[in-house]
Formats: structure tokens, C-alpha cells, sequence
């Protein structure tokens, strides 16, 4: 799940609300050297994005003594919010700063920089029960010039982004989603909730918000250069925008703004549609395996929620990318740190201590592999699956069925796997234009994104500033490497 605020998302979590583990944590000691401790252990500072747990202290006093028991390390996991957490880890990398361990921030670019460190000895040989696990699509996705610099965490290895819809209101008005499967397919219910609600968003979307489709993006989906997924046989770059499905997406979009489906303020609003909320009917969310349909959404709300797929169940390498764990480059304790990162994601009782909560209080065994959730399980009070750890190795709730989890591995085997899949595109030669072309973009893309604006006005402007910025180079670029890629 990746709903209004992007990453910021419930994606690859097995069968929890999660509160996405991170937090606004001080820095002020990341400059220490804090490699040694009392008895010989190592103490390793890690990053991670998101929202501190409320009961944090509980959760890594209880972790830290297992970690301490099997490797004789302590972690010190400092966090930093959503809003803060490019501009505040580009300033720690570029800085210098000593840390060990981070949620991977722009993860090719910084790899190509030499940010982080090499993986592709250290990862088999101190995370040998972890990595031995990893679905080939993670290693895969993850090679830059040839070589592994993050440590993927194993959940949804493939993903489909979703409408979905808060359950409650198709029950009070009768409302039927049977037939969706597209943006256009929503137009009838999304007509008749308005009509019904005019003060509840409709479709809840926000800044940064970027209209889907079924694409794979080199640069991500900010950038105006994609690969349409459905071309196999001959993948081209082109910009998103200048596609006719894209371009069909976003008059409707235009449609829906000025007929008040939309909010008003999409194009400048931050604050976002809380899922656990009665303020939306309809958002976007991504989904993959481990979400086990709308499991993983309905714990999160706290209410039932009900989604319709709108794109492919596509293996790609932004997806496979979309939860990494890198080692600093300039971490003292790379072989403990790589060790911490394969405990994690191999040891049952630390990952689901983590995941689900404190034992006895938020939950309790209900069979080998299974839990019953208890009162003490509430928001706030876990980390996230999706970016957290192997999700393979997670506990599922009681109320789970078998045959959801063999249609989980059904649906893993069935997915489509990306021509470009492992493809890194290297900026070394067009710098320049991509920041030129990520200003132009600043400009144009969440008031098209969010219908704010006239398409059939505004996309000949767009084209025209990123041929100026010099657009035509960097996909020239793109697909020369892209073709390589390829042979």
C-alpha cells in the first residue's frame, strides 16, 4: 500500500497497520564514533524514514538484547520524517558524517557516487540465511555497474497500483466498483458519491501525486521519461506525457477537478486523506503479495476497505528497489552492520517484535506461524513490514486463510517481469539536464497531476520547456545505455 503521500505507504507489509518506522531523531551524535562499547559491542547507527513508534523505547530495549545475545551488537536507530529525508541524508552523505546503516536514499545515484558500500561479497557471506532467500528479481533490480549495494527487504516483489475505496460508503449508498478496471471505469461512482457527498473528497489525492499507468520509470516517476511495459520486444523512452493514454488520463483528471471530484486544493495540499479517516472515498494506493488483497489495508484503516486493480502485476526495478538497506561507505563496522542487517531479516522473534509489537501485549502465538492480535494492539506502537524486514519470515494474523496465502504464491509466480528489469540508467553525462528538467517538472507536474490545470494547454508548454532543458539529450542518452542493457 503507497497511498497520497509517495513511499510514505504500507507497501510491502504483511498483515499490519504500520506506522512507517522512522523518526525525526536528533543527529547530534551521528558524528561519534561509536563503534565500541562495553564487552566489545559494537554499537551501529542506522537511519531509517518515517514516524517514530510511540513506545520506541520498549520495542528497541527488547530488540537490543537479542541483537546483543546473537551478535553482539547494539543498534541505534534514529529516524527522520518524510519531509525531511532526501534533503537531510544528502546533507549526512555529502558531509562526510560517519553512520553504519540507512533506508537507501536515491539508491542508484548515490551508489554510482560511491556512497555506499560494496555488497557483493559481504551480503552471502555475513546475511548468508537472508540473502540465500531473496527472490533473484531483488538482486537483480539492485546491480548497479554489476555490483549489489543494497539489501532489499524481501516483501512485495512485484506490484499493482489500485483504486480503493472506503467500504463504508458503497455500503450506505449501494454503490458498485464490479467493473473497474481504469481511471475512466470510476467516473459513474465517483459522479454519484459526489452528488451523495459533496464535502467528502471523492477521489483523495494531493501534491505529489502522479497519475499511473503501466510504465516503468528510469529516473522514477517524477521524471519525464518512461518505457512502456507493454512494448517488450522493443522498449523505447519516451515522455509519459506526450502519450496518448497519459494525455487521456489527464483530461479526465481535468474533468474531475472542475466537476469537484477532485479537491480544489490537490495541486497544494500536504496534509493528506488519513486512511483510518471518513474524509475520502476513492484514493490510489500500490499493492503487491504481501498486502494479501486488502488485509494489509484494512488493518492499517481500521476499517474495511475494498480496491480495484488499474495497472499489471509488473516486476520492475523500481519496485525492486522500492525498500533497500545500504551499508555506509564510510561506516566503520561494514562486515557487524551487513551481520545486524542479515539477523533481521532471518530471526523470527526480533523481525515480528519489531513488526507486530511487544508479545503479550499486542499480540500472541495462535500456532507456528500464526498470531492473534490482542487490545494492545494499536497505531503507533510497531514498525513497518514494507521497510523493515524479510516478509517471508513475518507472522500472519489467525484470522488468514490458507488459501489467501497459496493465492499470494499463485499470484507471485504469475507476475510479468519487466524487459528493462535491472536496467540503471547513469547520469554521469547529462548532470546538468536532469536538473534542468527536474526544475521544468517542479513547475508543471502536480498541477496536471491533480487536473488543476487545462492538459491540452499546458503539455505543449511542458514539452516545449523540456526540449530547452534539454530532454532530447538525456533520452538520447537513456536509450543508448538502455539498449546495451539489452543485447
Amino acid at each position: 500500500m503507497k497511498g497520497f503521500k509517495k513511499v510514505a505507504t504500507v507497501a510491502g507489509a504483511a498483515l499490519l497497520l504500520v506506522s512507517l518506522a522512522a523518526c525525526g531523531g536528533s543527529n547530534k551524535d551521528a558524528k561519534k564514533d561509536k563503534s565500541g562499547g562495553k564487552d566489545g559491542t559494537t554499537t551501529l547507527l542506522m537511519y531509517q524514514v518515517g514516524d517514530k513508534p510511540d513506545n520506541y523505547d520498549e520495542l528497541m530495549t527488547i530488540a537490543n538484547k537479542q541483537i546483543k545475545e546473537k551478535i553482539n551488537a547494539e543498534l541505534d536507530l534514529q529516524y527522520i520524517g518524510w519531509g525531511d529525508w532526501n534533503q537531510k541524508m544528502s546533507t549526512i552523505i555529502a558531509s562526510g558524517e560517519n553512520y553504519d546503516i540507512s533506508f537507501a536514499s536515491n539508491y542508484v545515484a548515490n551508489a554510482q557516487k560511491g556512497a555506499y558500500a560494496d555488497l557483493t561479497d559481504l551480503a552471502p557471506k555475513y546475511a548468508k540465511e537472508a540473502y540465500d532467500q531473496l527472490d533473484e528479481t531483488y538482486i537483480k533490480g539492485n546491480l548497479v555497474d554489476d555490483k549489489l549495494y543494497g539489501f532489499p527487504v524481501n516483501g512485495n516483489v512485484y506490484s499493482q497500483q489500485m483504486l480503493t475505496f472506503n467500504k463504508q460508503y458503497i455500503d450506505k449508498y449501494n454503490l458498485n466498483i464490479d467493473d473497474i478496471e481504469s481511471y475512466a471505469d470510476a467516473e459513474k461512482v465517483l459522479t454519484e458519491f459526489h452528488e451523495k457527498e459533496p464535502k467528502i473528497a471523492a477521489f483523495a489525492i494531493g501534491q505529489n501525486f502522479n497519475i499511473s499507468g503501466d510504465y516503468d520509470y528510469p529516473l522514477g516517476k517524477d521524471l519525464p521519461f518512461a518505457i512502456k511495459l507493454d512494448d517488450n520486444k522493443n522498449p523505447k523512452i519516451i515522455n509519459q506525457y506526450d502519450d496518448k493514454a497519459m494525455m487521456d488520463n489527464l483530461k479526465l483528471y481535468r474533468k474531475w477537478h472542475e466537476a469537484g471530484i477532485i479537491p480544489v486544493d490537490a495541486a497544494t495540499n500536504t496534509t493528506g486523506f488519513p486512511l483510518e479517516g471518513n474524509t475520502w472515498f476513492m484514493r490510489e494506493e500500490t499493492q503487491g503479495p504481501m498486502d494479501y488483497g486488502d488485509t494489509v489495508l484494512t488493518n492499517a484503516a481500521g476499517q474495511e476497505i475494498v480496491s480495484k486493480a488499474i495497472t499489471k502485476p509488473y516486476r520492475t526495478t523500481a519496485q525492486a528497489q522500492m525498500a533497500n538497506f545500504v551499508v555506509a561507505n564510510v561506516s566503520k563496522n561494514k562486515e557487524k552492520s551487513v551481520e545486524l542487517l542479515g539477523l533481521l531479516n532471518s530471526d523470527p522473534e526480533l523481525l515480528n517484535g519489531l513488526v507486530w509489537g511487544v508479545e503479550g501485549k499486542a499480540w500472541e502465538k495462535a500456532g507456528e506461524d500464526k498470531i492473534k492480535l490482542l487490545d494492545g494492539y494499536k497505531p503507533n506502537t510497531h514498525m513497518a513490514a514494507w521497510n523493515t524486514g524479510n516478509n517471508m519470515i513475518l507472522y500472519t494474523q489467525d484470522t488468514l486463510s490458507d488459501d489467501l496465502v497459496k493465492e499470494r504464491d499463485k499470484k507471485i509466480e504469475e507476475s510479468i517481469t519487466s524487459p528493462t528489469l535491472g536496467f540503471n540508467f547513469k547520469t554521469d553525462k547529462v548532470k546538468t539536464e536532469i536538473t534542468n528538467i527536474s526544475n521544468v517538472m517542479s513547475r508543471y507536474k502536480d498541477s496536471l497531476n491533480t487536473g488543476s490545470v487545462d492538459p491540452e494547454k499546458n503539455v505543449p508548454k511542458l514539452i516545449n520547456d523540456l526540449e530547452k532543458a534539454g530532454w532530447d539529450k538525456v533520452r538520447e542518452e537513456m536509450q543508448t545505455q538502455l539498449d546495451e542493457f539489452l543485447k
